[in-house]
């Protein structure tokens, strides 16, 4: 390598890597990758919200869980919001998902067929009914193992799932080692939410706390399922400002 050009490169500032930038609600991301519109196991929706930035983890992580999915014979995952080009927070909808560590990813199945149904305008399809508190048919063995594939991965801190759907999980699986990464969250009966890990050499990204140790399925759980007056509804609620870190000085929408 020419000297100079190997002197520039070491000078670059640290902003030409990628970086994760703060909490997961609380952040903002460098030179996020996009993650392209379909491949192997995957199609992205709703692609004109522009969410579909992330860290190159998270870009990796999703090609290989597509094809995680295609090797087991599952039909296509349908990934939703990732983040934003920058990362920081939405104009509406979620806190989270401003570092381009999360990634939503539907439940629905079967997947539409790209020929005869829009991504753009798809429809989600509720796993639970909300009034009698149970699972609907529409949650099968493929959203079951779809969600395996997802939490087995070691670069992944979390999977947030409705109570109902972690019960799930608990009986299909109850002694996998990755099962405490499954994480019961009111507000996720149509899609599953995964989280990564802080990437090394992210030196701004600020790590959630460790899963605590076991596997979720006892007295913590119990206590998801009787608290049935904590289901999240989708109303109009206030944009979420928090207070960005320095890091993220000069971030707009």
């Amino acid at each position: 390598m020419v000297p100079g050009l190997l002197i520039a490169i070491l000078w670059l500032p640290m902003a030409a890597w990628s970086q994760a930038v703060g909490e997961y609600a609380a952040g903002c991301q460098h030179n996020a990758s996009a993650l392209p519109d379909r491949g192997p196991g995957y199609y992205v929706i709703r692609r004109q919200q522009a969410r579909y930035y992330g860290q190159p983890e998270m870009i990796r992580y999703l090609q290989d869980l597509g094809k995680k999915i295609v090797s087991a014979g599952l039909p296509p995952m349908l990934v939703a919001d990732i983040a934003k080009r920058r990362g920081g927070p939405f104009a509406y909808g979620h806190r989270s998902h401003q570092t381009g560590l999360d990634a939503d990813i539907w439940l629905r199945h079967p997947p539409p067929n790209p020929a005869s149904e829009r991504l753009a305008t798809i429809t989600a399809v509720d796993m639970v009914d909300h009034r009698d508190y149970y699972l609907t048919g529409a949650f099968t063995d493929h959203q079951r193992q779809l969600i395996a594939l997802a939490a087995e991965d070691e670069r992944v801190s979390r999977v947030f799932v409705h109570p109902l759907i972690k019960q799930a999980m608990c009986r299909a699986y109850r002694d996998a080692d990755w099962q405490g990464r499954i994480r019961p969250w009111f507000g996720h009966s149509s899609h599953f939410h995964v989280r990564l890990h802080c990437p090394a050499g992210h030196h701004d990204c600020v790590p959630q706390a460790p899963v605590p140790r076991g596997s979720g399925c006892g007295h913590e759980l119990a206590g998801w399922l009787q608290d049935r007056a904590g289901e999240i509804t989708v109303t109009a609620t206030a944009p979420w400002r928090p207070r960005l870190p320095r890091a993220c000085a000069g971030w707009a929408e």
